[in-house]
């Protein structure tokens, strides 16, 4: 599924390995969406549905938040 180009979307980068890069989910390598205000985000994956991920893979994390790193975080939900 493609999803439409939203353009209030901003890039959210986080560093790993001393680059910057997308926010993709530790467990899985999907990549990750940022809610909230900056600064004080969660990520989460694309639209998930009843433990799948946007490509229909079932993962544990999928409706799960996760932190700028993509660890699923429990306190972050």
């Amino acid at each position: 599924m493609i999803h439409p180009s939203d353009p209030e979307l901003r890039p959210v980068k986080a560093v790993r390995d001393g680059r910057t890069a997308p926010v993709t989910c530790a467990d899985c390598g999907c990549r990750l969406h940022a809610v909230g205000h900056p600064g004080d985000e969660a990520w989460f994956h694309f639209t998930p549905l009843a433990g799948r991920d946007a490509r229909g893979c079932r993962i544990d994390c999928a409706d799960a938040a996760h932190d700028v790193l993509g660890r699923p975080a429990l306190a972050l939900a």
